[in-house]
């Protein structure tokens, strides 16, 4: 990885920036205007905006998240926790435009996502759970 997009904001965002930094990999950081003077957009080393501060509208955005990545070069998305990060519909999109996807393969994210299948993917592995 050369450059990560970090599709996330906050604490949580400038926690991948660090590590980023210590490995020397270069960032870009997404942030709405409601953001916009938050630490982690001065903190990394591009930073774009990706529009008014209801999440549907930025954060949530995966196509206009994508489009940055490919704009700026990013060749992995860091989606952080919550917002896209167990969103399988996000990671497929990413590896279909050839961009990295850090976390869990999108079919992990889908089983995990519907409890029942979650349940019955740990009993098979052999992986104890609670009765219920």
């Amino acid at each position: 990885m050369r450059k990560v997009l970090i599709a996330n904001r906050g604490e949580i965002a400038r926690r991948i920036l660090r590590t980023c930094r210590a490995r020397g990999v270069a960032t870009v950081a997404v942030y709405s205007e409601a953001d916009a003077g938050w630490p982690f957009v001065r903190e990394a080393d591009e930073a774009v905006l990706l529009g008014p501060p209801p999440v549907a509208q930025s954060y949530l955005n995966l196509e206009k998240i994508v489009a940055i990545a490919k704009e700026t070069g990013a060749d992995a998305i860091h989606p952080g926790y919550g917002f896209l990060s167990e969103n399988p519909t996000f990671a497929r999109r990413c590896r279909e435009e050839g961009i990295a996807f850090i976390g869990p393969d999108p079919d992990v994210i889908a089983a995990m996502g519907d409890k029942v299948n979650a349940r019955r993917t740990m009993q098979r592995a052999g992986v104890p759970v609670v009765p219920g």
